[in-house]
């Protein structure tokens, strides 16, 4: 680590304890585009980077509900406005035990990025609460969506911060709070995205997470004369993300063998089909059963449950493939699960969950050059099919299925070339993590550098 790393990171660490995971996102970006600062002294003059990684708005608030036995409850919302240099903040909203604000300004730093590298006028933010869904009747879950959207409708606008679904926040959770807004402004505003198709929502949302990061994964095999068919792939997870990556691998002639939720995975050799996939789908979101169940129905599949007295292993990644879909949530390979990826044959990783190797893990695959797609750009799909969105509330219009989907594969197709572009000119060819973290960030920076001070 350099000493211009070593000094801005103890700086980030001093004003932002114990938020491990927003030090560790900072850091990768500040190591990436380190030679462009060196390049560049009017982003240091400017101290593009000290303000990048400070967010322009914290908000959090209190949010008492009842319960259906009528006890009272108090959880905690977080929305992080965190750079709105290009366009209004854009991120999704997490209900999730796990939320607090280290990993709240992590997602809004990397959703900064992101955004930029879609092509689409978004700044960057996110939020959500540690309130968890599981098990809720939807009564409960409407309650709380309505107290919680009692604060945040104060902080939001179509042209000010359009939030978006995450982990935990799905059709149902979007539609209880854009009821709750449209109740308390007496409008309807396009103030969040992945909406029902009969109010505004966009053909493709749904997919367009999982849907770009085969994508990205098809174009990065592209480099080599390579496609997707007859690849073996590992997916993890099992929500929405997952299955459309599943979805997408099948259009392209690929094999998927594992998904997982938080209680274990399954391995079916003999692949997950569409059939198979149909029944993923009406157990996770239609039953929000567990994942065992699948392998109760298909005696090909072994269910693995998890190991919690070795959370430091994830024998999912230990099987033998082509391709990995990691798509459940952060830090879920770390430097031991990202070589044994690699003794096992898998040679292409495309990140579908936001940041989900640890940095030793990442260097694990760049040290063995394999293609390797960061969650900024390999997962970018979603956030940039809400712009689209977006943009049909704005002219009151729907594009079709078709139109949408070719719009989000172009979108992935430069996103890719992106990548590809600034990693060259910076002198680190095929490193697609230098190539997200300075595309991303000279957009941004120069559109601070003409708003001055606020920029």
């Amino acid at each position: 680590m350099s000493d211009f790393v070593s000094d801005f990171m103890a700086r980030v660490k001093a004003k932002n304890p114990a938020e491990p995971e927003f030090h560790q996102a900072v850091k990768e970006v500040v190591e990436s585009v380190e030679l462009v600062l060196e390049k560049h002294p009017e982003y240091r003059k400017a101290k593009i980077m000290e303000r990048i990684s400070e967010p322009e708005r914290v908000i959090m608030f209190r949010i008492p509900w009842v319960d259906d036995q009528g006890d009272y409850h108090v959880n905690r919302g977080f929305r992080i406005e965190m750079n709105s240099a290009i366009g209004p903040y854009k991120g999704g909203l997490r209900f999730h035990p796990s939320v607090n604000l280290g990993i709240l300004k992590f997602l809004a730093f990397e959703q900064v990025f992101k955004n930029s590298l879609t092509t689409l006028p978004m700044g960057g933010g996110k939020g959500g609460s540690d309130f968890d869904p599981k098990g809720k009747s939807d009564d409960e879950v409407m309650r709380f969506c309505q107290s919680f959207m009692m604060e945040l409708y104060r902080h939001i606008g179509p042209n000010t911060d359009i939030p978006a679904g995450d982990i935990g926040v799905g059709g149902r959770e979007i539609g209880f709070l854009f009821g709750t807004y449209k109740k308390i402004r007496n409008e309807f505003a396009g103030i969040l995205t992945g909406k029902g198709l009969n109010w505004g929502g966009s053909l493709i949302r749904p997919e367009a997470t999982g849907y770009g990061a085969v994508y990205f994964a098809a174009e990065m095999l592209a480099t080599r004369g390579e496609t997707l068919e007859g690849k073996t792939c590992l997916v993890s997870g099992s929500g929405n993300v997952a299955q459309y990556t599943t979805e997408k691998i099948l259009d392209l002639g690929g094999k998927i063998v594992t998904l997982s939720d938080s209680g274990g995975y399954i391995y079916d050799p003999d692949g997950i089909d569409r059939e198979k996939l149909n029944y993923v789908m009406e157990l996770k979101n239609l039953r929000r059963g567990r994942i065992s169940e699948f392998a109760e129905k298909y005696p090909s599949a072994a269910y693995h449950p998890a190991d919690s007295s070795n959370v430091d292993h994830n024998p999912l990644w230990d099987h033998k493939a082509d391709c990995a879909f990691p798509s459940a949530t952060q830090n879920e390979i770390n430097k031991e699960d990202a070589q044994n990826l690699i003794k096992n044959g898998v040679y292409v990783v495309s990140e579908g969950a936001n940041m989900p190797t640890t940095p030793d893990g990442v260097d694990v695959y760049l040290g063995n050059k394999i293609l390797y797609g960061p969650g900024k750009a390999a997962n970018a799909g979603g956030v940039a099919v809400s712009g689209l969105e977006m943009s049909q509330n704005s002219m009151r219009y729907s594009w079709s299925r078709e139109e949408v989907d070719k719009k989000l594969h172009g979108i992935m197709k430069s996103i890719h070339t992106s990548c590809l572009q600034a990693a060259e000119q910076y002198g680190s060819p095929g490193n697609y993590v230098n190539g997200a973290n300075i595309a991303g960030f000279i957009k941004v920076a120069d559109s601070m550098l003409d708003q001055g001070i606020f920029g």
